[in-house]
């Protein structure tokens, strides 16, 4: 059994800082901090208006693309998700950059490794839950809304559950995403600058300037992986679902693995 060593100061009792401690005060900066509260809200209330809004313009299956009338079509509004949840994983790490509040958090935790830890517990279990929740009020809402129109899907129709719940855990890996890499750049422009890049320009690039074979690599990418299990419609050479939730887990183990490294290694 480990000893615990206690130190009474003025009255004040000092105890070894354990993961559910750091677990704890990352919990408590995410719920007290506004702007992640703001973006977090406007992500769920986007992914649910635009679900309404999608339904609404697809009431009538007449003339429409396929994407637009299968079960993920009301889920579309994930494009926008994905941008504001990315910026959420880069603002809950660089922030403290920014403010400075970093240094004292790892003067705290000098080991360093628990506060990353604990940044990612905090992130899968709140905006994981909060981007799920919303993909499937989004989805409830639209097929509501079309079952006055024209056939709808429910969560027991074969791959539906699969595409709702992944539409919450894409934009919740995303999230993770953007956070390793302001772990890594510590900037909150940089960051932004380089998720942007990583999960909307650079599939569009290798599309373009390689055609021939630029759309396999997109696949493996992070919206294309993610594609394949959180869209009802699957691309041209796109993954099977579970590899491309295996290769977005991939991405964001990696990312996360550079991380911890640049934490070790870097002064505050």
């Amino acid at each position: 059994m480990t000893a615990t060593i206690e130190s009474r100061v003025e009255g004040r009792v000092d105890r070894p800082v354990t993961q559910l401690h750091v677990i704890a005060s990352e919990w408590l900066k995410f719920r007290t901090l506004r702007s992640t509260v703001i973006v977090l809200g406007a992500a769920m209330l986007g992914m649910v208006f635009f679900g309404a809004i999608i339904a609404h313009n697809t009431r009538n299956p007449a003339g429409l693309d396929p994407e637009d009338v299968v079960a993920s079509g009301p889920l579309q509004g994930y494009y926008l998700g994905q941008l504001l949840i990315a910026a959420l994983g880069v603002l809950v790490v660089s922030g403290e950059y920014s403010t400075g509040m970093i240094r004292a958090t790892l003067a705290a935790v000098p080991r360093r490794q628990p506060v990353l830890i604990a940044k990612v517990v905090v992130f899968v279990a709140v905006v994981g839950s909060a981007m799920i929740a919303a993909s499937v009020v989004a989805f409830l809402v639209a097929q509501a809304f079309l079952s006055g129109y024209r056939p709808t899907y429910s969560l027991a129709d074969g791959s539906t559950l699969r595409v709702v719940i992944g539409t919450g855990v894409y934009l919740t890996l995303v999230g993770l995403l953007g956070s390793a890499l302001a772990w890594i750049i510590r900037s909150t422009p940089g960051a932004l600058v380089a998720v942007v890049g990583l999960i909307l320009i650079l599939p569009v690039l290798f599309e373009l300037v390689l055609p021939s074979w630029g759309t396999r690599i997109a696949a493996y990418l992070p919206t294309g992986a993610g594609a394949s299990f959180s869209t009802s419609l699957p691309m041209p050479h796109a993954l099977s679902p579970w590899v491309g939730l295996g290769v977005m887990a991939l991405w964001v183990v990696v990312g996360l693995a550079v991380a911890s490294v640049v934490l070790r290694r870097r002064d505050a």
